[in-house]
């Protein structure tokens, strides 16, 4: 998402890209997992935590589906970038057919986001990925990248069309079924207006608010907290993840001096052999651990930071709706021959202020119940899969103690027998 606050201590490494560059931090390589002896923690685990107030829509009382899927690169003379196919299946009254398909690039994303932001100021859209990588951790247009790019992609028009109010735009309708979007980018306000926009909401901000509700002043209280929290465990997660890939490849160096040592050392051999086994096994298990965490707990952790970003921007614009009623309340008391005027604008004023408090409240309520169970889901699978990790490793060990226990009591025996 363009405009989005990156924390201080990684913009430094952060690549700006063009608009259909976004997102993954990092590269995902499938390993085929190796068999190994030893307990395995069960997936079951997992699902035994569920929240409460967690609200998730049956399949069965669904009225639109949205798949997004099949990238392919596209060439012109001017540049390179990647189309997805988006696949609507549907049967609201309001389309036309009940099965559309059309092809997206990211900017096409970005427009349908900020034509939602523009009609629904005060409702919480969900953020598209961000127009950055990390240098060196990411090839451009690799497969790895392009299906992380799909999935977030996908995400982000699965919670629209989830929306009670965002589902129903008529952008998000122009965006699933026309099939050429340039005629309804012309539309919308022109630049003029968008400025005298943006120097009404600075100002708003600059006067600030006489009074605010109790609630949404905890609201605020609680979106900073939840910002700099989520912000640290993410930062935290990317660092620990590469400290564990240089543990790794420290790994993979370590495991060859053993057998190049074994073979100088014929009495030792067999344990060295040994250890060097299974220090490959934990490079293997270390792995796949790294890439779990890459793929389950920071896309969830990173999503929130974005989300935080538009938690903020939301609330800004709901304040700067309030001053500028607070504004005109004041005009009114002061200037009794435009008392008629500006009544009719403090009353439309107030109606907008009222719609915007009742859109925050609803969609509070329903994003929090959303990242509790997001994040929930994230950290109880990356808790799984850490018992699951040193359960192997410790396996591994385990396994060579014994038959090293087993190795030096046959060499006694035979001693002995001597």
């Amino acid at each position: 998402m363009s405009g989005t606050a990156v924390p201080a201590d990684i913009c430094g490494h952060m690549l700006d890209l063009d608009e259909d560059e976004d997102l993954e931090v990092f590269t995902k390589n499938r390993l085929v997992a190796e068999a190994g002896p030893g307990p395995r923690s069960p997936d079951s685990m997992v699902n035994q935590f569920r929240l409460d107030e967690e609200e998730q829509p049956d399949a069965m009382d669904r009225d639109i589906f949205i798949t997004v899927d099949n990238p392919e690169s596209q060439i012109t003379t001017i540049e390179t970038f990647i189309t997805y196919r988006v696949v609507t299946k549907t049967t609201r009254s309001e389309f036309d057919s009940s099965e559309y398909e059309v092809r997206r690039r990211y900017q096409d994303f970005v427009w349908l986001r900020s034509r939602l932001e523009e009609s629904h100021p005060t409702l919480i859209v969900h953020p598209l990925p961000e127009k950055f990588v990390v240098k060196g951790m990411v090839e451009r247009f690799s497969d790895d990248f392009i299906q992380t790019r799909r999935r977030a992609l996908q995400r982000f028009l699965d919670r629209v069309s989830l929306h009670p109010l965002l589902s129903s735009s008529q952008h998000l309708r122009v965006f699933l079924t026309e099939q050429e979007l340039a005629p309804h980018r012309k539309q919308g306000p022109g630049f003029l207006s968008r400025m005298g926009e943006s120097m009404r909401a600075m100002a708003n901000s600059v006067r600030g608010l006489r009074t605010k509700l109790d609630e949404f002043s905890a609201m605020q209280d609680y979106v900073d907290m939840f910002s700099q929290k989520i912000c640290s465990v993410d930062k935290v997660t990317q660092r620990i993840i590469k400290e564990q890939r240089e543990y790794m490849d420290e790994l993979k160096q370590y495991s060859p001096t053993y057998l190049q040592w074994a073979e100088s050392e014929d009495e030792l051999a067999d344990p060295l052999k040994g250890i060097s086994g299974c220090v490959e096994r934990c490079s293997k298990e270390t792995e796949e651990q790294i890439q779990h965490l890459s793929e389950v707990l920071v896309p969830a952790l990173h999503e929130y930071v974005l989300c935080a970003d538009t938690l903020k921007a939301v609330m800004r614009r709901r304040d700067n709706i309030q001053a500028e009623l607070e504004a005109k309340n004041e005009a009114l008391a002061s200037r009794r021959t435009e008392q008629e005027v500006l009544q009719e604008e403090v009353d439309e004023l107030a109606d907008r202020v009222e719609q915007a408090n009742n859109a925050l409240r609803g969609d509070w309520s329903r994003w929090r119940s959303t990242m509790r169970a997001d994040l929930r889901e994230a950290l109880t699978s990356s808790a799984a899969k850490n018992v699951d990790y040193y359960e192997k490793c410790l396996a591994v060990w385990e396994s060579f103690l014994l038959s090293q226990r087993g190795g030096a009591v046959e060499q006694r025996n035979g001693e002995h027998a001597s």
